[in-house]
């Protein structure tokens, strides 16, 4: 079976907001990307990219002539093998990206070949259901209430919260975000927190983060995401070692040889690989086992769509070492891009789709209206 063409299709018009400046956006704030692989035996998959479609498409120009003809049921190999020709045209960067988007649809592809799910053909289910947190950005207190009591009403029974004016203002502000999210959840709901460190110009170091990450004890804050700018390493060392709670990141880095130095230095507690950025499925699932091996937990980034919730929910079943999902709420290109919604149980899990490659079925219509076309694959 072999691949004869790719298709992008840019989400556009509900566009979650997440702290990135909006000049870079096209006019419809185009910055999720769905990306279709076509087989020469009728069969279409999907996959997802975080990245907007004029990268994808520039990157997918680039590689057409390796990809057009490769194998469509053999995703690993195809995908390395675009690794390893693509070094000089952007290592790491939106040729990665768009590498992630096309290795997510090729094991959707090998999936409904072989009428498994995509954590089966990994190795193996670890588990049947996962605790989702629902993904919120920060406000202030009386809105942060409304928010996560939105949520609580949805089922979610674990959230993060983070951005917004977590330490943009002041230590005062800060504190009393976290007290009205715990006051709103509640005890028995796991609560994380994210400063996005990531952010333009990210004004906070060392000092501030373990000082805040005390802070976030006093609270039973599960972990404390981003503290520090993406590449400061060392200082990411440092804080893991001495912080009370759990320190997570690495949710901006690509190809699985830059996460070596984060796992084997220990710079996180837990690992935040993005499935639609990172390299795709094959990527992520080596990185989850390399991390496993050094007793890291991954939590995998998706601040996404719901084809790279699919994915998610993939790997965390073939993961040993995976304990929840990111979930971001409400968000269209979850919740409308699904022919059925996700349910929750009364613990707040949910079951992992055991249908062939992603296991879920897509609500054409609403793909339709957010990108302009509509998907191959009828299912």
């Amino acid at each position: 079976m072999k691949i004869i063409e790719i298709r992008s299709l840019p989400l556009r018009g509900a566009t979650p907001d997440g702290g990135w400046d909006e000049r870079i956006l096209d006019e419809d704030n185009n910055l999720h990307t769905l990306v279709e692989v076509v087989t020469d035996e009728g069969i279409s998959g999907v996959g997802s990219v975080f990245t907007s479609a004029k990268l994808i498409e520039g990157a997918i120009d680039v590689f057409r002539p390796l990809v057009i003809g490769a194998s469509a049921i053999d995703p690993s190999a195809t995908s390395e093998t675009l690794h390893q020709h693509t070094f000089w045209q952007g290592r790491g960067g939106a040729v990665t990206h768009a590498i992630s988007g096309i290795d997510i649809a090729l094991w959707d592809i090998l999936g409904q070949v072989t009428g498994q799910p995509i954590s089966r053909l990994l190795g193996g289910r670890h588990r049947e259901s996962i605790k989702p947190y629902g993904s919120l950005l920060m406000a202030e207190p009386p809105k942060m209430q409304n928010r996560l009591e939105s949520g609580l009403a949805r089922g979610f029974r674990a959230f993060k919260i983070g951005w917004g004016p977590f330490g943009r203002v002041d230590a005062t502000l800060d504190r009393a975000i976290i007290q009205a999210a715990r006051d709103a959840v509640g005890d028995d709901v796991e609560l994380m927190v994210d400063a996005g460190g990531s952010d333009g110009f990210w004004p906070h170091s060392y000092k501030w983060a373990i000082n805040t990450a005390r802070m976030l004890a006093d609270y039973d804050v599960r972990w404390f995401e981003e503290p520090l700018r993406p590449d400061d390493l060392d200082s990411y060392i440092k804080l893991t070692e001495h912080s009370p709670v759990p320190i997570a990141g690495c949710e901006v880095l690509t190809r699985r040889q830059a996460f070596l130095p984060w796992i084997e230095k220990r710079g996180v507690d837990y690992l935040q690989p993005d499935v639609t950025k990172v390299g795709g499925i094959s990527e992520h699932h080596r990185i989850n086992q390399y991390a496993d091996d050094h007793a890291i937990l991954v939590v995998p980034h998706g601040w996404n769509t719901a084809v790279g919730l699919a994915a998610d929910l993939q790997l965390v079943a073939a993961a040993g070492n995976a304990r929840w999902v990111e979930y971001i709420t409400p968000a269209p290109y979850i919740e409308d891009l699904l022919a059925e919604p996700i349910k929750f149980d009364s613990a707040g899990l949910i079951r992992i789709p055991e249908g062939p490659g992603l296991g879920l079925s897509w609500n054409h219509d609403a793909i339709e209206r957010f990108t302009g076309k509509r998907l191959r694959i009828e299912r």
